[in-house]
């Protein structure tokens, strides 16, 4: 489609403006992004990815010399933002105006982020009262394709024995994932305290909830992002 990018105007295809948020997702994510990496992200043989690479070089919207990673361009790094904006505003009016379940809104999302118009964009922010964040507590980019940090949230892994935190951010986003999250009540929001961490998983237990403690494996502690109950006074989430 005819991606606009608040500036400039650039013909885009639906699957060039996959990459471009792909891309930024990965970077984000502090992981080199290499045609493997983007292979297996998106579901494509690496020949298909080499392509579409240098089609992305062409129109100025990424970079990569020989053997190194993918870097986004200015110009694709706000494209990639206003893809993101888009979906993330659209999980959250999903979920809030329409009674969408948590697992239910990122397959929507991912088939109307490229059509809305800014006009339609502006609209859904103002209905919302502009949020910070989507439902899974993933970042909104602002209006002016800026993406919020948080220099306090950190991994639910980094936390210690008798460590109380609130969860605002799920990093685990396929289906089955965020229904156990669900089901176990460790979603953006949740207050939860260490109760014990062993060599392979942590003992939680969430304030207001009377179950059992609950465990999960350290590897999933460290998809979950949280904030120190000391540093949620006050927050928007």
């Amino acid at each position: 489609m005819k991606r606009t990018n608040r500036q400039s105007t650039i013909q885009l295809s639906t699957s060039q403006e996959d990459y471009l948020k792909e891309i930024f997702l990965l970077s984000e994510r502090g992981e080199p992004v290499t045609t493997l990496a983007l292979a297996q992200k998106i579901g494509v043989k690496s020949a298909s990815v080499t392509d579409m690479i240098k089609k992305l070089v062409e129109l100025g919207l990424v970079q990569r010399k020989p053997y190194q990673a993918i870097y986004l361009t200015e110009a694709g790094n706000r494209v990639a933002l206003e893809i993101l904006r888009h979906h993330r505003l659209l999980e959250t009016f999903l979920a809030e105006k329409l009674g969408y379940r948590l697992d239910e809104v990122h397959g929507e999302a991912e088939r109307l982020e490229h059509v809305i118009s800014e006009q339609f964009e502006k609209a859904i922010a103002r209905m919302l009262g502009h949020p910070r964040r989507d439902p899974h507590g993933d970042p909104i980019p602002t209006f002016d394709l800026v993406m919020p940090t948080d220099t306090t949230e950190r991994t639910l892994y980094s936390l210690k024995k008798g460590d109380r935190a609130q969860i605002t951010r799920i990093m685990l986003q396929d289906r089955q994932s965020l229904k156990h999250f669900k089901t176990l009540n460790l979603l953006p929001g949740t207050i939860i305290t260490v109760l014990d961490k062993f060599e392979d998983c942590m003992q939680l237990s969430i304030l207001g909830q009377e179950q059992k403690p609950i465990k999960i494996p350290l590897s999933i502690s460290e998809e979950i992002m949280i904030v120190p109950s000391s540093l949620t006074s006050g927050k928007t989430q």
